[in-house]
C-alpha cells in the first residue's frame, strides 16, 4: 500500500480560508445560516471553518451543530461491521434556515443523502448547501455536488482519500492511498 501527499498542512489552511471567504460572500451576516458538520469527520472541518469565520473574519453569531447519520445510512444493516453512532448536537432551530452541510470528503454521495434525510427530523430548512474539503468527482453514485469544494481529486478504482486532522490524527494532511 502506497500513499501520496495531496495537501500539506499549509495548503489545507489556505483552502480553509478560501472556503470561509466563499461562505462570507454568500451568507454575509449568517443571521439565517447555520453550519452542520456531518459526524464523525466533518465535525473537524466544521470546527475549523467556524473558528476561521469567528477569529479571523470577525463574523458574529455563527451557529454550528453536528449531525450523526449512522441510522439513516442505506448500508446501516449490511455487512459484518457494527456501525458506531456519534452524537447529534443541534441546539438551534433549522426551520426556514439556510443550512451548510460540512464534510471532509464527498465520495459516493450516500452520506449526504443520509444527512438530507436526518436533518428533516429537526425541521424544514429553507435551503441546504454542501461544503467539502475533497470532492472525488468520478465516484458519485447519486447526483450530489458540492457548492463549496476545497480540492477536486480524480481518485480511481481502489484508491482512497484520507484526511488527517491535527485534532484527531496529530497532523493536518490529505493523502491518496493506493491498495
Amino acid at each position: 500500500m502506497s500513499q501520496k501527499l495531496l495537501l500539506s498542512a499549509k495548503e489545507i489552511d489556505i483552502i480553509l480560508h478560501r472556503l470561509a471567504c466563499q461562505l462570507i460572500e454568500n451568507h454575509t451576516h449568517f443571521k439565517d445560516t447555520v453550519l452542520i458538520g456531518i459526524q464523525p469527520r466533518g465535525a473537524f472541518l466544521a470546527d475549523r471553518i467556524k473558528k476561521i469565520l469567528v477569529d479571523d473574519y470577525r463574523v458574529i453569531g455563527v451557529k454550528l451543530g453536528y449531525l450523526d447519520i449512522t441510522f439513516y445510512r442505506d448500508d446501516f444493516r449490511r455487512g459484518e461491521k457494527i456501525l458506531e453512532a456519534n452524537k447529534t448536537h443541534i441546539d438551534f432551530v433549522v426551520e426556514d434556515k439556510r443550512i451548510v452541510f460540512i464534510d471532509d470528503v464527498l465520495y459516493t454521495g450516500r452520506s449526504i443523502r443520509a444527512a438530507l434525510t436526518a436533518v428533516q427530523s429537526f425541521g424544514r430548512p429553507q435551503e441546504i448547501e454542501l461544503l467539502t474539503l475533497i470532492d472525488r468527482r468520478f465516484s458519485r453514485h447519486l447526483p450530489i455536488q458540492p457548492n463549496y469544494r476545497g480540492r477536486q481529486v480524480d481518485a480511481i478504482n481502489q484508491e482512497k482519500v484520507k484526511v488527517d486532522w491535527i485534532e484527531n490524527d496529530g497532523k493536518d494532511a490529505v493523502y491518496l492511498i493506493e491498495n
